[in-house]
């Protein structure tokens, strides 16, 4: 685990920091932690969705060769299929795939 997605996901850190976690893991392509984020009980829906959303953009963002390697539509299609992610959060998942 980077030292970033242990920052996204630390008990107390601010909201900031939390959010510039998040972009930070965008920015590195760092879709397994995206979606582990997406996933995850216990972090505030706000965040969680924002990762999401930061997935697809990841997606939408990259050049045609990162894409390949970034790989972030099939976690999306697969975040939609979690039955253990909120319905609202698969339907979002699955409306960016």
């Amino acid at each position: 685990m980077s030292t970033t997605f242990q920052t996204a996901v630390k008990k107390n850190v601010s909201r900031t920091q939390r959010y510039d976690a998040i972009d930070a893991l965008v920015r590195e392509c760092e879709t397994t932690n995206l979606a582990i984020l997406v996933r995850m009980g216990g972090l505030r829906g706000e965040f969680r969705r924002h990762a999401l959303s930061e997935l697809a953009d990841c997606n939408a963002t990259t050049v045609l060769e990162e894409l390949a390697d970034c790989n972030a539509t099939t976690v999306l299609e697969e975040l939609a299929e979690d039955t253990a992610i909120d319905p609202s959060l698969r339907r979002r998942a699955e409306a960016l795939a």
